[in-house]
């Protein structure tokens, strides 16, 4: 999929705002619920990323531009070792393009899907350095709210890395979250009971009983609760009331202890903060700092010698794809040529007017650049910056809801 060959990096003005031209288009990895991602290199550091790349009218017209832009207002005041870092934002006519940490190792699903059996030392340390990267988030006010092996990247080292916070929420204070968002059979039971019983609401302890049962599923194979996206609300409120969770006689006691504290129902008395995690026993041992600086090796390194990922993904933007990447270049000027003829067929006025709304809202983004004007000692943001200031007066706790199928229905607004 890639072009250009010449062994000399182009030079850019350190002015101008990044663009797609900045970037060499490698491969296609990967499709989510918002968009597609491809390796990419830019061309001036030579440097490997991550782009997500989403289409404007798909996301209008499926009402998704409120969850982008949240994620877009999120990342980019956050900068963690056990995150997928946001570096570049930008647009184009066509998509709004997000520049991330690249990470070969694959996402824990596709590992589980590759019958990969993860040890308890393994599990222990995923544990350790995500009970780390929640710690950050909740200094950030911030619930991720979608928290499973989907969800979690691996680096070339084996290191986990929590990635895609389009459904992410802010809470202040004491504010609890209520609307009914995450994936049916990671989310904890106060979210299933707000939508039926209209409770309290839920807050930091929903990404943590998430956190259990992700770590129950890579020890064991599949879920404490067999719960799929398809079972009704109520039946699993039932399982929460009558099942008991089973833990494996051969696992250590001290993790059984761990997992069923972080999958206790009652959210007051869950085990649901850094402390919480490192007064557990059975971590006793273990070096926080070592983890923090990755100084510890993982029980599962991934394959170096193959892309850690559905190689179907390619195929299909190669082949299936109505408006490929690798042409869009063509694609765009012949469509600029076009805008002055009386060939050129108009969109919609509403559509045209959300279009023009995408342009104006969206978040442009260099975290390069950034680093350059405030210097080395911002690179990691303190307890109360940008996310906890800027972000706070802008996001609320929305409607967005990807088990419903359904967002808000505020068109195209943010």
């Amino acid at each position: 999929m890639g072009g250009n060959h010449s062994h000399k990096p182009p030079v850019f003005d350190e002015n101008e705002e990044v663009n797609f031209d900045h970037f060499q288009i490698l491969r296609a990895i990967g499709k989510g619920s918002f968009g597609k991602v491809c390796i990419v290199q830019k061309r001036d550091t030579k440097k490997m990323y991550a782009m997500k790349y989403m289409n404007k009218q798909k996301c209008i017209e499926r009402d998704e531009v409120r969850n982008v832009f949240r994620e877009l207002q999120i990342m980019r005041g956050l900068d963690h070792p056990f995150l997928v870092n946001l570096w570049y934002s930008f647009q184009d006519e066509e998509d709004m393009f997000m520049v991330v940490d690249l990470l070969l190792g694959g996402d824990l699903r596709y590992h589980l899907q590759q019958n990969v059996h993860f040890t308890e030392g393994a599990v222990k340390l995923y544990i350790c350095e995500l009970a780390l990267a929640l710690e950050y988030l909740q200094r950030f006010h911030i619930i991720h709210r979608d928290i499973k092996p989907d969800n979690i990247l691996l680096d070339e080292h084996g290191h986990v890395h929590i990635t895609d916070f389009n459904i992410a929420t802010i809470v202040r204070g004491a504010e609890k979250a209520s609307s009914m968002a995450g994936t049916k059979p990671y989310m904890a039971p106060e979210v299933f009971q707000v939508y039926v019983e209209g409770g309290p609401g839920y807050s930091y302890p929903v990404d943590w009983w998430s956190l259990g049962i992700t770590a129950y599923e890579l020890l064991r194979g599949w879920r404490p609760y067999e719960i799929h996206s398809a079972t009704p609300i109520e039946e699993i409120l039932n399982m929460f009331k009558v099942e008991r969770v089973h833990y494996s006689s051969t696992w250590c006691k001290g993790m059984v202890a761990l997992l069923k504290k972080l999958l206790t129902k009652d959210p007051e008395s869950r085990l649901s903060s850094l402390g919480d995690v490192q007064s557990a026993p059975y971590l006793a041992d273990m070096n926080w700092d070592a983890v923090f600086e990755k100084a510890l090796t993982p029980g599962f390194v991934p394959s170096k010698g193959r892309l850690n990922c559905d190689p179907t993904f390619e195929l299909e933007e190669m082949i299936l794809e109505s408006r490929p990447l690798h042409k869009k270049k063509k694609r765009l000027a012949k469509n600029r040529s076009k805008d002055g003829t009386k060939d050129s067929c108009p969109l919609n006025g509403h559509l045209q007017q959300c279009l023009e709304t995408v342009r104006k809202e969206f978040i442009i983004f260099n975290r390069e650049k950034l680093r350059r004007q405030q210097g080395p000692t911002s690179q990691l943001l303190d307890t109360e910056g940008r996310a906890g200031s800027q972000t706070q007066g802008k996001l609320q706790d929305g409607c967005n809801n990807n088990i419903l199928g359904h967002a808000c229905s505020r068109g195209c607004s943010s």
